[in-house]
C-alpha cells in the first residue's frame, strides 16, 4: 500500500484520545472549588468573582452544575437533567460565562460527572419516570431497561414487577448505592446518552474535564470508553479505596488499547498524611501511595481533604485532618503527582499557599517528577524533589531538627511546621509574601537564590523595572510595606540584573463596622430573614429565620432591613429571604460584608432568585430622594433632625430635596410631610 492510501486510511480511521487520561509532565495545582453545602460560597457568580486570584490554580473542580428538579438545596449527586444547567449554584447563564472567564485566565473548569447512578421525577410514586431532554435535536431519555437488575438491593425489581416495568437483565458491573437508580452501563441507551453529555459539556459549555464520582460503581472500562469518545485531556476517577495497588488496578482498567485512559484522586497519600498529622508520627508519609509509584505518579490526583472527609459540625464530624493543616498542605504541593487543594484550606491560608504553589513552578515541579527523601523519622519528614529547573525540599513537623546544607539549599519560606527550600540552582529573585490584600504594613524578607557567591538585591516600588542603581540590599534583607504598590526584585550579579520577581500589595485597613442587608418589600404576607455567618452560627433564629418588620423607604422604594456587626477582616454573612417553614424561599445570598439591597424575581428549582440592585439604590449620579435632607440614600428619623437644623439655621435648603411637600418653600410643613413618608 503506498504512502498516500495509507495517509487516506489513517484520516478515515476513528480518533482516539491523546490525552491519555491525563497530561504527562503537568505542572499545574487543582482546586476542589466548594466544600459541603458551600451555597454561597461555590456560586458561580461569587467563583468567576475572584478569577484574578484563583488563577494561580489551572484547574478548578466544581460540583456538579445540571438541574436536580428540587426545590432544596443539592449539591448535584442525585442528578436528573443532564442538558439543563441551571442548579442550586446558578443559572445556566452564570456558569457558562464563569467558565469563559476562567478560560480566558488560563484555568480550565472540571466538571463532577455522575454517571453510576441517576435520579427520576418520582411523579405519583414511581420510581423510572426519567424526563425526556432534547439536544441538537435528538431526544435522550432514560428508561427501566437500563436500571441494573439487582438495583437497591432487588427492591427496584419488586416495585418494577408490581408496577407493569421491565428492568435490564444485567446486574450492576460495580457496586450498589440505593440513593438513586444504578445504570446499567452496558446499556446501548445509557451509553449513547453519556456519549452525547460528556462532549455537550466539553464543547458546548466549555468544560475543560471531568472527575467521575463513585467509579467504584460500574467497570473502570466503561470510563475508558467514555473518555475515548470524547475526547478529554482531563479525567480524575474517585475511586474511594485506601490501597495503592487496587487504585492502580482501577486506572489500569481504564485502558483502551492498552493506554490508561484516566487518573484517579490517590486516597492512599491522603490517609497517609492524615495518619502522620492526626497521630502526630511524619514517617507515615513515607508509605505506599499512587504518587510514590514511578509508574504511575502522572495519574496520580493527590488531595489531604474533600467534601467527603472534611468536618462538616459536630453532628457529622467525618473524617478530617485535624491539626497542622497548612503543613499537611505544604507537603501536598511540593509533591509530585497534581496536588488538588480543598477550598476551605484555600480560604484559611490564601497567601501561604500562594507561596507554595509558586515555589512549585519555579522549582519546575510536575506530576512526573523524581523525589527522594532526606530525612525522616516520628518527628518531622523531609523530601527533595527535582524539577526541570532545580530543586525544591519540603520539611514538616519538627523543622528545627532538619538543618540542610546552606552551600546546597535556600530557605525561602516558613511557617507552624513547615518549611521550603530552593537549590541555588534555581537562580532567582524571592520575596517571602505573596501578593494580595493585607490589613496594615508588614515587611518582606528578600532573598537570592542563587549559585552566584555574594549575589545581591535590587528592588523597586514603583512597579518600574529595577536597575543596578536601584535600591540594593543584601540576601535576606527586610523591607518595610507600608502602602498599596507594585515590589519589583531583581538578582543583582556582576554588575546585571536579571529573573525579576513583582509582587502586587494592597494595604487596605480594615475598620469593623455595620452591614444591612434589605430586601425590597416583595408584597408577602410575612418576611423572614435567615441568617448565618461564615462559621455556621445563626443569626436571626433557626430556620426559617425570624420575621422581620423593620422598613425604610430608599428611593420611593419600601425595604425590609436588618442589621449585622462585622467584627473582622474575614467575617462574612449570608442570608435566606422565605416567607416562613415549609413555604417558598430565595437561593442562598452572600458572602455579605456591607451594605446590599436585594429584590427577588424569577426561580429555579423552586427557588426564588434575587438581583442585586445595591448600586440603583447607592449609586452616585442618581437623582436625591426627596426628603433624604442627611444623604445618606434612605429616609429616616435623622433626615427630620437635619431639615429642623437647616430650618433653625436658615442654612440653604432652596434645592428640592428639602421642598418635601413640593408646595414652593421650605417650612415646618416639610417635615409633617417627611415624618408621614418615613412612616409610610
Amino acid at each position: 500500500m503506498n504512502k498516500i492510501k495509507l495517509a487516506l486510511l489513517a484520516l478515515a480511521m476513528p480518533v482516539v484520545a491523546l490525552a491519555q487520561g491525563w497530561p504527562a509532565n503537568y505542572g499545574g495545582v487543582m482546586l476542589q472549588g466548594f466544600y459541603w453545602d458551600s451555597f454561597v460560597d461555590s456560586q458561580w457568580s461569587n467563583l468567576e468573582s475572584q478569577a484574578d486570584e484563583l488563577s494561580c490554580f489551572k484547574l478548578i473542580w466544581v460540583p456538579q452544575s445540571g438541574n436536580c428538579n428540587s426545590s432544596y438545596n443539592q449539591m448535584g449527586y442525585t442528578p436528573v437533567y443532564f442538558f439543563d444547567h441551571n442548579s442550586s449554584f446558578g443559572t445556566e447563564k452564570q456558569l457558562r460565562s464563569m467558565i469563559s472567564t476562567f478560560k480566558a485566565k488560563g484555568t480550565g473548569i472540571i466538571q463532577d460527572v455522575v454517571i453510576n447512578h441517576h435520579n427520576n421525577l418520582g411523579v405519583n410514586g414511581s420510581w423510572v419516570d426519567f424526563p425526556a431532554e432534547t439536544y441538537n435535536g435528538v431526544t435522550y431519555q432514560f428508561k427501566s431497561t437500563d436500571i441494573c437488575a439487582n438495583d437497591d438491593g432487588g427492591k427496584t425489581k419488586i416495585w418494577a414487577s408490581e408496577n407493569g416495568f421491565n428492568l435490564s437483565a444485567n446486574n450492576d458491573t460495580g457496586e450498589g448505592w440505593d440513593g438513586c437508580r444504578d445504570l446499567d452501563h452496558k446499556s446501548a441507551n445509557v451509553q449513547n446518552i453519556i456519549n452525547a453529555y460528556l462532549p455537550y459539556l466539553l464543547n458546548d459549555l466549555g468544560y475543560a474535564g471531568f472527575r467521575y464520582d463513585m467509579v467504584k460503581g460500574y467497570s473502570a472500562s466503561f470510563t475508558g470508553q467514555y473518555n475515548t469518545k470524547a475526547g478529554v485531556q482531563y479525567s480524575v476517577g474517585e475511586y474511594w479505596d485506601g490501597n495503592a495497588s487496587t487504585v492502580i488496578n482501577w486506572i489500569n482498567g481504564t485502558k483502551v488499547n492498552n493506554v490508561i485512559q484516566s487518573a484517579a484522586f490517590d486516597f492512599p497519600f491522603r490517609y497517609n498524611v492524615r495518619d502522620a498529622v492526626n497521630g502526630s508520627d511524619w514517617s507515615k508519609l513515607g508509605n505506599a501511595s499512587v504518587m510514590s509509584n514511578a509508574s504511575y505518579k502522572r495519574y496520580a490526583v493527590t488531595f489531604i481533604e474533600n467534601h467527603d472527609t472534611e468536618y462538616r459540625s459536630s453532628a457529622e464530624q467525618q473524617d478530617p485532618i485535624r491539626k497542622d493543616t497548612i503543613a499537611a498542605n505544604a507537603f501536598l504541593i511540593a509533591m509530585p503527582g497534581t496536588p488538588c487543594v480543598f477550598y476551605k484550606h484555600w480560604q484559611d491560608y490564601k497567601s501561604e499557599i500562594k507561596n507554595m504553589i509558586e515555589l512549585r513552578q519555579i522549582a519546575g515541579i510536575h506530576n512526573m517528577s523524581s523525589y527522594s527523601k532526606y530525612r525522616s523519622n516520628v518527628n518531622y519528614f523531609a523530601n527533595q524533589v527535582t524539577g526541570t529547573k532545580g530543586k525544591l525540599m519540603v520539611v514538616v513537623g519538627k523543622t528545627e531538627l532538619v538543618k540542610p546544607s546552606a552551600a546546597s539549599w535556600v530557605e525561602v519560606i516558613a511557617g507552624h511546621h513547615y518549611k521550603y527550600y530552593l537549590s541555588p540552582s534555581c537562580e532567582v529573585a524571592w520575596a517571602d509574601v505573596a501578593s494580595g490584600e493585607y490589613e496594615k504594613a508588614f515587611d518582606v524578607k528578600l532573598m537570592a537564590v542563587s549559585a552566584t557567591s555574594g549575589a545581591k538585591l535590587v528592588y523597586t516600588l514603583d512597579g518600574s523595572e529595577p536597575t543596578a542603581s536601584s535600591p540594593q540590599v543584601a540576601n535576606g534583607a527586610k523591607i518595610t510595606i507600608s502602602g498599596s504598590c507594585t515590589l519589583k526584585v531583581g538578582l543583582l550579579k556582576n554588575g546585571a540584573v536579571s529573573s525579576v520577581l513583582s509582587r502586587d500589595y494592597q494595604i487596605v485597613p480594615f475598620t469593623p463596622h455595620t452591614a444591612t442587608v434589605h430586601v425590597k418589600d416583595p408584597s408577602w404576607p410575612s418576611v423572614y430573614f435567615y441568617m448565618w455567618d461564615k462559621k455556621g452560627d445563626e443569626l436571626n433564629g433557626t430556620w426559617p429565620g425570624s420575621v422581620v418588620t423593620d422598613t425604610k423607604m430608599v428611593k420611593g422604594a419600601k425595604f425590609y432591613y436588618k442589621t449585622v456587626n462585622v467584627p473582622s477582616k474575614d467575617y462574612y454573612f449570608n442570608v435566606i429571604f422565605d416567607k416562613g417553614s415549609n413555604e417558598e424561599q430565595t437561593v442562598d445570598i452572600g458572602p455579605i460584608r456591607n451594605d446590599v439591597y436585594y429584590e427577588i424575581r424569577g426561580s429555579i428549582n423552586g427557588k426564588m432568585l434575587v438581583d442585586d440592585v445595591t448600586l440603583q439604590y447607592t449609586g452616585g449620579g442618581d437623582t436625591p430622594i426627596k426628603g433624604d435632607i442627611d444623604g445618606n440614600g434612605e429616609l429616616n428619623v435623622s433626615d427630620v433632625t437635619a431639615l429642623i437644623n437647616k430650618i433653625l439655621s436658615a442654612a440653604d435648603f432652596s434645592d428640592s430635596v428639602c421642598d418635601v411637600n413640593e408646595d414652593g418653600v421650605v417650612n415646618v410643613s416639610d417635615v409633617t410631610a417627611l415624618i408621614n413618608l418615613i412612616l409610610e
